[in-house]
This record gives structure tokens, C-alpha cells and sequence, in this order.
């Protein structure tokens, strides 16, 4: 009975493990390697839990996944250092066993020759290695046993798909909540969380943990990088699975990009203020319509229609 009790208060008195995911960003313009702007969001939201817990009662660290060696002083170990620059003493990069050799490379926009790229239609993302980087993030997942994993809704190098966070939930078997723009409260046993909804509103969530939560570009924006913090912070590789490549990724073709179909419109509201008059506002033209009690057959037809009715899809 003693046994049963001191393992339940050493159990109680554990520190709650919180890994944060984060990726190469590249920025719009310049197209340079930077930190991602959804990943740092996200770290910036678990720092904002550390702080707020108590001492001690939150472990935190960021992981890295990547294929490919990073070499010292190079654009993308510099890309990286930004998250370190966040107050991180160190950041973890998983790699497989064997690593390949040609790091991610940053498209310089401004010295691409576009009229190479419209005359090469036909190049091939084959003619370098796309490694699947999921698979070693739950191999490494599963060994370390963290209770929340926090990690940006869409990366800004890649595929950029969004569905590294759907993988990973589905692989582990936990739950996923997307969209998370603060996190309130976390006692080890149950997360309560903000979630974004469309025009401006926000729901309480309480999910069990282990979770993973992805955050939505609403989130409170990331605190700016500190140049000697990022230079002393230490960039460590922990080996976690063979490589494995991306059959798939390898065999889409790239060409130059056209111009997109248009969007729907979205209401991206920062402030309680503008949330507030996203909420209360009426629809524009107030043709929306509510669909309950229907069977998925009827509500894709309906959505179907709507975005041929909006030009999305023609």
C-alpha cells in the first residue's frame, strides 16, 4: 500500500513533457530559410506554459526532424538557431541512421531564371531525395513518451500539405485538435485550450492527454529571436529509424506557379475587438444556408455546388 502511494506522488510530482515541432520556414519574398511562422507560434505557446506553471512543472523541448545532414554556420542550422534565439537552451534534429547528404536548399527568388523554369515544365522533384520525415518522428514519439506535442498547422518548405499532424495522431493513436490559438491550463492528466473558429470566435476545449495540438495562424505571434541566446544554444542529433523516402513526393513535377483559383472569403481577427464585429456582423448576401440532418452524400453536393457557385472550382 506505501509502494502504491509513492508511485502515484512520484507520478503526481513528474514534470509534464511537452515537445514542440518545428520546421524550416522560407520567406515569401526573398525565399531565404527562416524559422516557420506557424512552428515558432506554436513554441511561443508552450514557453507561455512553462512560464505560467510552476517551476519545474513543465519540460519542454523542440525537435527537428530532417533527412539530411546540417552543417555548421550553414543557412539552414542558422534558420534554426532562430528557435533557439526564443529562450531554448538546445534543439533536438532526428535523423535516421544513415543521413543523406544534400540538405534542404532555399529557392532564391530573386536570381531564379523564370524563363529556364517555363521552358522546363518537365522538371521532376525525383532528381533530389524527398525523405519522409513522419515515420522517424513516431519512432522517436513513441520512445520518448511526451504528453503533449504542439506543432504548426502547415510548413512553409515541402509539400506543405498540412497532414504531418493528422500522421502523427493517427500513428500514435491520440487525439488531435487543430486550430489552437492559447493553451489556458494543463494538469498532466487534461489540456484546456482556445480554439479559432471562423469569423473571429473561439472555443474552450478540454481534451486528455496524450494529445497533439496544431496552432492556428491567429495564435499570438512569436516573440522576437535574441541573437546571443540563438548563438549559444546547441543544436543536438538524436538517430531514431532507418531513412525513408517519399515515393510519392519524389514523383510530382514541378513547374512554375500559375495563378490560383480565388479563395473564399476568410476573417482573420487578432484582437477581441475585431472578433467581436466579426461575430455580431451578417453574412454578405446572406445566401448561406445550414445543413443538419443531412447524409454526406447530400452535404458534399451542397458544398460541391457552392464552390462552383463562388469560381473555386469550374
Amino acid at each position: 500500500m506505501k509502494a502504491d502511494r509513492s508511485s502515484v506522488a512520484q507520478q503526481a510530482s513528474a514534470p509534464l513533457e511537452v515537445v514542440s515541432l518545428v520546421s524550416l520556414g522560407q520567406h515569401p519574398v526573398s525565399g531565404r530559410l527562416r524559422r516557420a511562422e506557424q512552428d515558432a507560434r506554436a513554441l511561443e505557446l508552450c514557453l507561455a506554459l512553462e512560464h505560467q506553471s510552476a517551476p519545474g512543472a513543465v519540460s519542454l523541448s523542440a525537435w527537428h526532424a530532417s533527412g539530411s545532414e546540417i552543417a555548421p554556420g550553414s543557412e539552414q542550422d542558422q534558420a534554426l538557431r532562430g528557435y533557439l534565439g526564443m529562450g531554448l537552451e538546445s534543439l533536438t534534429l532526428v535523423t535516421p541512421d544513415s543521413l543523406q547528404a544534400e540538405p534542404l536548399k532555399a529557392v532564391d527568388s530573386l536570381k531564379a531564371d523564370n524563363s529556364s523554369l517555363m521552358a522546363d515544365d518537365s522538371l521532376k522533384a525525383a532528381d533530389q531525395p524527398v525523405v519522409d520525415v513522419w515515420p522517424l518522428l513516431v519512432t522517436r514519439l513513441k520512445q520518448a513518451a511526451p504528453q503533449l506535442v504542439v506543432c504548426g498547422g502547415q510548413g512553409e518548405t515541402g509539400e506543405g500539405s498540412g497532414l504531418l499532424p493528422h500522421l502523427l495522431a493517427e500513428s500514435l493513436g491520440w487525439p488531435l485538435v487543430e486550430g489552437i490559438v492559447a493553451i489556458e491550463s494543463c494538469d498532466g492528466a487534461h489540456l484546456t485550450a482556445l480554439q479559432a473558429l471562423p469569423r473571429g470566435q473561439r472555443r474552450r476545449l478540454r481534451v486528455k492527454l496524450p494529445a497533439l495540438v496544431s496552432v492556428d495562424s491567429a495564435a499570438p505571434a512569436a516573440r522576437q529571436s535574441a541573437f546571443a541566446q540563438a548563438r549559444r544554444g546547441e543544436l543536438s542529433t538524436l538517430a531514431s529509424g532507418e531513412l525513408v523516402h517519399d515515393a510519392q513526393a519524389e514523383a510530382f513535377g514541378v513547374a512554375p506557379a500559375r495563378k490560383r483559383p480565388k479563395r473564399l472569403k476568410r476573417i482573420k481577427a487578432t484582437s477581441a475587438r475585431d472578433r467581436f464585429k466579426a461575430a455580431a456582423a451578417k453574412a454578405e448576401g446572406g445566401g448561406g444556408k445550414r445543413l443538419e440532418g443531412v447524409s454526406a452524400e447530400e452535404g458534399a453536393a451542397k458544398i460541391l455546388k457552392l464552390l462552383r457557385e463562388e469560381g473555386v472550382l469550374r
